[in-house]
């Protein structure tokens, strides 16, 4: 199981998640505030108060979770999502 040692809310409903293996992922939780048990989450307010628990985040007093394995599933690299951003960026 993956633990989590900070989370920074980033814009646009992403998450900057830094693992206790050194590892920084730049996770995208957007593609998923449309499933019922993440609705609240689209309130901008309420994402930007997530707490990290060491092997979860959650918000709402965990009313809302996201484990830890999971932002890593979901994750990009830090050094990738650059990357992908400096292609995807018109010059």
């Amino acid at each position: 199981m993956k633990t989590l040692l900070n989370v920074k809310v980033l814009d646009d409903y992403k998450l900057g998640c830094l693992f206790d293996n050194g590892v920084t992922k730049i996770t995208d939780i957007k593609p998923y505030l449309d499933a019922e048990a993440f609705l609240k989450l689209w309130d901008k307010t309420i994402f930007r108060r997530v707490e990290v628990k060491e092997t979860y985040v959650s918000w709402l007093s965990d009313e809302v979770d996201l484990s830890a394995d999971t932002l890593w599933h979901i994750g990009v690299d830090v050094a990738l999502a650059s990357q992908i951003s400096s292609i995807a960026a018109p010059n």
